[in-house]
């Protein structure tokens, strides 16, 4: 029974083994429940809620909808982004008329089920020029932050003492710091960054390879996770 003009029906819930942070897709089965043909603005979509459904990521990545009239039904290639860090949580699909409602907040149910999300695999990668060092804790920081679901990671720079000259001005903001940064507004300088990311490269600043924070990927900066010019 149709449970007004936008209701969806879902298949049997899909296998899921997310990591952190990192994108997968899934096969979802979905019908259109509803009396209006889906159009161009019916996406499919997601939340991550905690054991009592309290919603920890609300708005999930978007899946265009395949354009199914009234009782059609279709697998859809869905993307997801997991969240950080990991745990465990509760996926929910959903279906949203975009700039209107959530499937769900018309009286269509969604489809819900727990997820252990674990952590974040894959090797980094950070090269280093010879006239850098890494400081004490920089591996053990690093690898935490990219299992906790950060597919990029940058630190602080330290100009020790004693160099015959001062530390550049354009090192001011790299200061080591407290800890993790969200937002951290300058370039990124020799991060460290999981395969299959790429970068946008801004050049070299003090010696050290500059990049801007990615817009796609999950990344910190931890004033902690430091590098120090050698004397």
């Amino acid at each position: 029974m149709s449970k007004g003009p936008l209701a969806v029906r879902y298949g049997a819930p899909p296998s899921v083994a997310p990591e952190a942070g990192a994108r997968s897709t899934v096969a979802l089965e979905v019908e259109n429940a509803g009396a209006l043909s889906w159009k161009r603005d019916v996406f499919v979509s997601y939340h991550w809620l905690d054991a009592r459904d309290n919603p920890i990521v609300w708005d999930g990545v978007r899946t265009e909808a395949p354009p199914l009239g009234p009782g059609e039904r279709a697998t859809v290639e869905v993307t997801l982004r997991a969240p950080i860090p990991p745990g465990r949580y509760r996926l929910a699909f959903d279906l949203v008329a975009e700039h209107r409602a959530w499937f769900s907040e018309l009286g269509s149910g969604m489809l819900a089920q727990d997820v252990d999300v674990r952590p974040r695999s894959g090797e980094p990668n950070a090269p280093l020029p010879e006239s850098y060092e890494r400081a004490a804790h920089w591996e053990e920081r690093v690898r935490a932050a990219h299992a906790d679901g950060y597919g990029v990671v940058a630190g602080a720079v330290e100009w020790p003492r004693g160099l015959l000259r001062r530390a550049p001005r354009e090192l001011a903001p790299y200061a080591p710091g407290p800890g993790r940064v969200p937002g951290f507004g300058a370039p990124l300088l020799a991060p460290s960054v999981l395969p299959g990311i790429e970068l946008e490269p801004l050049g070299a600043l003090a010696g050290l390879p500059a990049f801007a924070a990615p817009h796609d990927e999950p990344w910190i900066y931890d004033g902690r996770i430091v590098l120090r010019r050698r004397r």
